[in-house]
């Protein structure tokens, strides 16, 4: 009951396009605005970089407020199995972000609330969100491109757990195969939802931060 209840909640906190919340607030249309995107980046061309840091604090809450509501009440004792249903929680919240079914299920990239997720699951997870928060802060200063840093990180994502699981003694990859599942599964899902970015950025159209 504390499963459902957990990934249905995670589900809908998820939907909230707090991106379109926001913009309507300021009389605007964020569909209709640059990429038609409904996450910070967007927000930052319809409203500013303040609003743009407000809205992705926002996003990234609607997966770590779950997360940590599953990690007390779910995971609290290691093993695999309950393991897996936290996880399916966090994985819920970016789902709810991707696919929101308050309008219509066109959603966001979820990439800041995968990062809400992550930070949300100690230490496994939290260790990779702040590895890959230091490679796409490193990308994005250096580039000056958002969807290039986004891409970029979540690759290092897998790569950091993989190291960290091999490196902790008290980590082995029989007990945490389903983390390696999830976390393969996030540079996946990133590069499919940039993947008209991927062209602008060969063809050399992208915008710039």
């Amino acid at each position: 009951m504390k499963f459902a209840l957990l990934i249905i909640g995670a589900y809908l906190l998820g939907s909230i396009p707090f991106g379109i919340i926001i913009a309507k607030a300021h009389g605007k249309d964020l569909r209709s605005i640059g990429s038609g995107n409904i996450g910070a980046t967007n927000l930052a061309r319809a409203l500013g970089k303040k609003w743009a840091y407000f809205c992705f604090a926002l996003d990234a809450g609607k997966g770590l407020v779950p997360m940590l509501a599953a990690t007390r009440l779910i995971y609290t004792t290691p093993d695999i199995w309950r393991l897996t249903l936290t996880l399916a929680v966090g994985c819920a919240a970016v789902l709810g972000h991707i696919f929101p079914v308050y309008i219509k299920f066109k959603g966001g990239k979820g990439v800041a609330t995968g990062f809400g997720v992550a930070v949300g699951f100690w230490p496994y997870f939290t260790i990779c969100a702040a590895v890959a928060l230091a490679v796409w802060v490193v990308v994005a200063f250096r580039w000056r491109y958002i969807s290039l840093a986004s891409i970029i990180a979540s690759v290092f994502f897998p790569v950091t757990l993989t190291l960290a699981i091999a490196l902790t003694p008290a980590w082995s990859y029989s007990e945490l195969w389903p983390l390696l599942i999830v976390a393969a599964a996030i540079p996946a899902v990133v590069i499919i939802r940039h993947r008209e970015n991927i062209k602008r950025l060969l063809a050399g159209t992208e915008n710039k931060i």
